[in-house]
């Protein structure tokens, strides 16, 4: 399954929204060192208990990423 995230970093919390086919995804991690990514597919992979990997967008708030079965 592909879902597209728009992730926030430095957020006061770790949350999901889904607002229409976009997930927002709020980290409390920094962008730097790729801290924020590391945080969102955690996050993401808790929520769907499965493996998340991120297709594009690495560098991006907005991400494409792949739910594996």
């Amino acid at each position: 399954m592909i879902i597209n995230i728009k992730v926030k970093p430095n957020s006061g919390k770790q949350s999901i929204e889904k607002k229409g086919e976009v997930y927002l995804v709020n980290v409390k991690s920094p962008t730097e060192n790729n801290k924020a990514n590391i945080e969102a597919i955690k996050i993401l992979q808790r929520h769907f208990n499965k493996e998340v990997k991120i297709k594009s967008g690495l560098t991006s708030r907005n991400k494409v990423i792949e739910i594996l079965d």
